[in-house]
């Protein structure tokens, strides 16, 4: 039904999610400071991986990266499914590949940051129902009130 795939993030519908993206996080960040959201030239780098999540038409409905903090730690970043398209089950499926290829990749941990305003909460779900737990600040991150940080194991 959906395919997922490395995607260029500079191809227009890309940009477009990734817009979309940074909104929507703008929106709900009480802080700027604590604005995590890599942009477009920081998704190209060699330490990222950016995937794109698409409908049988070839609509891009989801994003998402895996980034490396170390040689066996990977950060979920860029996670992001089309407002039109939540409530299908996308974000599932994008978490769940983007596991696989963290774990094809060679990492054996994989940790995020997410805000802790209510605009998060579903984003809190469904981590926390994927298997990930709280944490301390991981890689360069430091304390927030604004955030909170989440890992497992791969």
């Amino acid at each position: 039904m959906w395919t997922v795939t490395r995607e260029s993030p500079r191809s227009e519908q890309s940009l477009e999610l990734i817009g979309r993206h940074r909104a929507y996080s703008a929106e709900h960040s009480v802080d700027p400071a604590d604005d995590h959201v890599l942009d477009v030239s920081d998704l190209e780098a060699d330490s990222v991986a950016f995937f794109g999540l698409r409908d049988p038409d070839g609509v891009l409905l989801a994003i998402g990266a895996v980034k490396r903090v170390s040689a066996d730690h990977a950060e979920l970043k860029s996670m992001h499914t089309r407002v039109e398209a939540r409530g299908s089950g996308i974000g599932r499926e994008m978490l769940a590949r983007l596991l696989d290829e963290a774990r094809a990749l060679g990492f054996t941990r994989i940790s995020l940051e997410t805000g802790v305003q209510e605009g998060f909460a579903a984003a809190r779900r469904l981590y926390e129902r994927a298997g990930f737990a709280e944490c301390p600040p991981f890689g360069d991150y430091v304390a927030s009130p604004n955030s909170v940080f989440y890992t497992r194991e791969l």
